[in-house]
């Protein structure tokens, strides 16, 4: 059988089994197990106890179950209502008001917790009702958590970083700093689309606004200090290099305890049930990641890797072509998968063809995340859409439709940091 016919034969038994509801991780360790039995004379067993070792005894991924901590920390504190109270204010004279706060909040939170469902939950179950409750367009508002909520995939410290930095042997530090400005761009893209749309709809924004004296507005930001204090040690010290990815997650637990501690949330309660969180979320993580890796080892001896990546390059196309055929490749794919598991599938599969195309492997690991954060307002299987569904009680297509501008402008960003790659480049070049 040739090597593109096995490879029809392991997709196909592996969304087989995704779509019977087979767990991700025993699918792609079943699709592993098939393709070494059947298509190589390679020993399966010696092989599954060598890669299921070798993918999880490193170093780096220890750091992924400490910021899964942290954000399972902080979901249990008041940091989202404050972080409303205290950015509400300062937005309220902007075209779109309060829906910025959507936008700002999403951005903060996503710097403390490294997850995009954590982050659209968080912040939507504070902000929905406040918005509906004053009158703003629910289209709008929910439209703008569903985009701004997938940041938590992009602005550090990223869970999805996380994983992409071990499969593809990327700097997670890099990775992380890589991550700031595409941040920062997106949100822009968001607000700035916020105050078109709010202009161009005059009538569907609340216009009475909330005057708070400047002296209000600055006691205010005191509410904020926390999350900045945290973002400051947890990024400040990754960028600085005084940190590792790993020490900073460690400064960020201690630090989230600390909130939660002073903010009165911190009981035997809450502190076990986000362990108990952190230990099911990091486990349901390195499973996938331990699937993968059989997979991709069954692959190798297939040799199915080498003949893609021959395949593309004899396609000739640029690296602009090859980017955009990647892209709506994701995008298909992000309709049937979370975005864990497209970066465990595709990167070790993909690399060979990116590098022979001359791309940067830390931009194509940010490239990646930001097509992955298409995947999660994308139906059937958008994981923001099913949180914020979970808030609003709205369907997924209704939700889809409300979520679709941003989309677009995830695609806007998308272009944008392949047409200037410094944009993703230019703060992992500038450490130390």
């Amino acid at each position: 059988m040739s090597e593109l016919a096995q490879a029809g034969v392991l997709m196909a038994l592996l969304f087989l089994m995704l779509g019977l509801g087979v767990w991700v991780a025993l699918a792609l360790i079943a699709c592993g197990l098939v393709g070494l039995v059947f298509f190589t004379s390679a020993p399966a067993d010696l092989l599954f106890s060598n890669t299921i070792w070798g993918s999880t005894a490193s170093w780096a991924l220890t750091a992924l179950p400490l910021f899964i901590w942290m954000g399972e920390i902080l979901f249990r504190t008041s940091l989202a209502k404050d972080m409303f109270a205290g950015l509400g204010p300062w937005v309220n004279k902007l075209p779109g008001r309060l829906v910025h706060v959507n936008v700002l909040g999403c951005g903060i939170f996503a710097a403390v917790s490294g997850s995009s469902a954590a982050t659209a939950a968080t912040i939507g179950k504070i902000s929905l009702p406040e918005l509906k409750e004053r009158g703003y367009d629910e289209g709008i508002a929910i439209g703008s958590l569903a985009g701004a909520g997938t940041l938590g995939l992009l602005i550090p410290p990223s869970i999805v970083m996380i994983v992409y930095g071990v499969a593809a042997q990327v700097s997670i530090v890099k990775l992380f700093t890589a991550g700031i400005l595409p941040g920062l761009l997106l949100m822009t893209l968001f607000s700035g689309y916020i105050a078109i749309w709010s202009m161009k709809n005059p009538k569907r924004v609340p216009q009475d606004r909330e005057e708070v004296p400047l002296g209000e507005r600055i006691k205010r930001l005191r509410l904020l200090a926390p999350v900045v204090a945290l973002i400051a040690g947890v990024i400040g010290s990754i960028y600085s290099g005084i940190a590792t990815a790993t020490e900073a997650a460690t400064i960020g637990v201690f630090g989230s305890l600390l909130i939660a501690a002073l903010g009165g949330s911190l009981n035997k309660a809450s502190f076990l049930a986000s362990l108990t969180g952190a230990a099911r979320t990091s486990c349901m993580i390195t499973f996938i990641l331990m699937g993968a890796a059989y997979l991709t080892s069954a692959m190798s001896f297939t040799g199915l890797p080498g003949h893609v990546a021959t395949w593309i390059t004899s396609l000739g196309l640029s690296a602009y072509g090859l980017l955009a055929v990647l892209t709506v490749f994701f995008i298909l794919l992000g309709c049937f998968l979370d975005g864990i598991s497209i970066v465990v599938l595709t990167s070790a599969v993909l690399l060979p063809a990116v590098q022979a195309a001359g791309i940067d492997p830390l931009w194509f690991g940010i490239y990646l995340i930001l097509v992955v954060e298409m995947a999660q307002i994308t139906p059937p299987v958008g994981f923001n859409l099913f949180v914020i569904q979970g808030i609003t009680g709205k369907n997924l297509m209704q939700l889809s439709r409300m979520a679709l501008p941003f989309f677009l402008l995830m695609v806007l960003a998308t272009v944008l940091i392949t047409v200037f790659p410094q944009i993703v480049l230019a703060l992992p070049q500038s450490m130390k």
